[in-house]
């Protein structure tokens, strides 16, 4: 995956948030499922950013941004702001 796939993985996740959010804030809210699926939008766009920030850092550092990976989601989740 090169850095423009990533960046249109991210688009197409934040549009999928985006509408969820959008159905959260109507009378019904959004069913357990639904809620599933955001938080699993949540963590598919941390774990993207991540490894965009990786392969853009091997670029900068002259090493191969092919060899950034996925990093596990409890990882990318426990990472201090």
């Amino acid at each position: 995956m090169d850095n423009d796939q990533i960046l249109g993985s991210i688009s197409d996740l934040v549009d999928e948030e985006r509408a969820l959010r959008a159905r959260s804030s109507d009378e019904h809210g959004l069913d357990p499922d639904q809620r599933a699926r955001l938080r699993d939008l949540e963590v598919q766009l941390d774990q993207c950013w991540d490894l965009l920030r990786r392969r853009r850092a091997k670029a900068e550092f002259g090493e191969d941004p092919d060899t950034a990976r996925v990093q596990p989601a409890d990882e990318v989740e426990g990472y201090l702001s």
